[in-house]
């Protein structure tokens, strides 16, 4: 966390559609956490390339798309150090589902940077679902799910990198980038405030 506070850092690369994906999520997660956290934030959301130094001073990144995830050789050896030295990186599916384009070429970078079995579903008692609100049954089912989108599924896990015992890159295939991409002031309408998970995911990454 730099002097400014919490820095929420979208993740550029070359390939995909990094930039067209929710963007008014960042605004809303972070009125979440000066809403219910006494975190400092940087209220502006930061860009860095993934092949450039910048993600190397992000204390939380964010990485999405719909479309193929091929990482240029900076890319991947910058992701690999980041995570390595201790980085946090949440990815999230915008196709939410489990054998689209973006999921499938995710998960075949991870396999190759970090080893076939790296990324594992964690349980639903991991503490990153108790790191601030409670979650018992595990992450919290999006509307997207529920409507039968994407690949018709109910995602019950999250997958996992996991090092020295922490999680350094949580990967869903729920889509909650799409999920909590709307004006923060619309949380009012909501019977329960969908982002709260967000806030557990980045107090789990700063180690609070």
């Amino acid at each position: 966390m730099n002097q400014s506070g919490f820095v929420f850092t979208r993740l550029q690369y070359e390939s995909g559609d990094w930039d067209v994906v929710d963007p008014r999520m960042p605004s809303n997660l972070l009125d979440s956490l000066v809403a219910y956290t006494t975190v400092p934030i940087d209220q502006r959301e930061a860009v860095a390339s993934l092949g450039g130094p910048a993600v190397f001073d992000a204390s939380f990144c964010y990485l999405s798309g719909h479309k193929l995830v091929q990482f240029t050789e900076r890319e991947r050896a910058n992701f690999e150090a980041y995570v390595q030295r201790g980085g946090f990186v949440f990815v999230d599916d915008c196709n939410h589902d489990i054998d689209g384009l973006f999921a499938r070429s995710f998960e075949a970078q991870m396999s190759d940077i970090f080893g076939p079995a790296a990324l594992r579903k964690i349980p639903n008692k991991h503490p990153i679902y108790h790191s601030f609100f409670s979650f018992e049954d595990g992450p919290p089912t999006t509307s997207f799910e529920l409507n039968g989108w994407g690949d018709d599924l109910v995602h019950d896990y999250l997958k996992a990198i996991e090092i020295d015992g922490r999680i350094a890159v949580l990967y869903s295939n729920k889509d909650y980038g799409c999920e909590w991409d709307y004006d923060f002031r619309n949380k009012r309408f909501l019977a329960e405030d969908n982002t709260k998970f967000g806030v557990n995911i980045v107090l789990y990454a700063l180690g609070a």
